[in-house]
């Protein structure tokens, strides 16, 4: 009897950088484990907040981008949208032109974290952070609103709970 596979396509979004190079072993692990288990697991990088392109190796961030419309535009409504990411950075990313730590930014986070929810409404982010840390940063607060409660810790359980939703 063949191997039962997982048929949900997954569009995985990963933080990179400055305060989540702390998490990097765990967020390897989990990628590792998720590359077999998904009938279709496409991945891309951002820092802090998701704005205008997207990186597909997070080594040549700074060379290859990706515009986010084209991966907006890519992928359907089938796919499963997962963030990771500890979403502490600076309110001003999420709510602000120009906020972006790394570059210019056009359009703030929260735009671009909105438009990811409408074309996928079957979404979820998974913070390292341990969660009774979430209400003292308001950067985490501010995603988890913009996710609608549908935060949850980078844990087994959190796992766990995150996949009931998606499945939802």
């Amino acid at each position: 009897m063949p191997e039962r596979r997982n048929a949900a396509k997954v569009l995985l979004l990963l933080d990179i950088g400055g305060s989540m190079d702390g998490h990097i072993r765990t967020c390897e692990e989990l990628f590792s484990a998720a590359r077999s288990e998904f009938k279709r697991l496409e991945h891309f990088y951002f820092h802090n907040c998701p704005y205008e392109s997207l990186w597909p190796d997070a080594r040549r961030r700074q060379v290859e981008r990706v515009p986010t419309h084209d991966i907006l535009n890519r992928y359907g409504e089938d796919y499963r949208l997962i963030f990771v990411g500890d979403a502490s950075m600076s309110p001003y990313e999420i709510e602000q032109p120009g906020g972006s730590v790394e570059h210019w930014n056009e359009e703030p986070g929260e735009f671009w974290m909105r438009r990811f929810l409408a074309a996928y409404p079957r979404a979820v982010w998974l913070n390292p952070v341990p969660e009774r840390y979430w209400d003292g940063t308001l950067s985490i607060m501010m995603i988890r609103d913009l996710m609608e409660a549908r935060m949850f810790p980078l844990t087994l359980d959190g796992i766990d709970r995150a996949m009931r939703q998606l499945t939802r």
